[in-house]
């Protein structure tokens, strides 16, 4: 019988700029033989295409939105995420929303990556998540990654590198968990 992978749902508004950076990104730097990697979006609408300057940003770090395609958020993928990552505090208030018990597994991106990189232990992946929220009182910082969509070129590159950053700190941890 194969062990059950540790899920992890990113969350953005419209789930076409950030989250599937966020999934992408992360899903590349993880693989799928331990970790299950969905998006979606508050306000996100079934079948939709990555955002058109989201995704060459994607192809500039390497990744391709291949055949992506937006998703809502739903209570089911919230309870069924190990850890739920969101763009912004206000995404993560919408997912509490639909599941009040996941404030123990949801974590804006930035405050997550900040977090965990407190963490030496070597713990499993939902340990680290538990560790992790232990210390979310002590966050510094703003949590919260910009919504690029409709803005400048500029804008798609800070938001990009942004997410990478936060990714390649999150999928390093994470790969170290036992």
């Amino acid at each position: 019988m194969s062990e059950r992978r540790f899920a992890i749902l990113a969350v953005c508004t419209a789930n076409i700029c950030r989250s599937p950076m966020m999934e992408l990104l992360l899903r590349d730097r993880l693989g799928e033989a331990r970790f299950e990697l969905a998006s979606a979006g508050v306000q996100g609408r079934t079948g939709h295409a990555m955002d058109a300057m989201s995704e060459m940003e994607l192809m500039r770090l390497g990744q391709s939105a291949g055949t992506f395609r937006s998703q809502p958020v739903t209570e089911h993928l919230v309870h069924s995420a190990d850890l739920v990552l969101t763009a912004t505090r206000a995404h993560r208030a919408r997912v509490l929303e639909e599941e009040p018990r996941a404030l123990r597994w949801s974590f804006t991106l930035l405050e997550f990556a900040a977090l965990s990189e407190s963490v030496t232990e070597d713990l499993t992946a939902p340990d680290l998540v538990k560790a992790v929220a232990a210390r979310r009182q002590d966050f510094r910082g703003d949590p919260d990654v910009a919504d690029p969509h409709r803005r400048s070129p500029k804008v798609h590159r800070e938001t990009a590198d942004q997410i990478l950053a936060a990714v390649e700190t999150i999928a390093d941890r994470l790969s170290r968990c036992s």
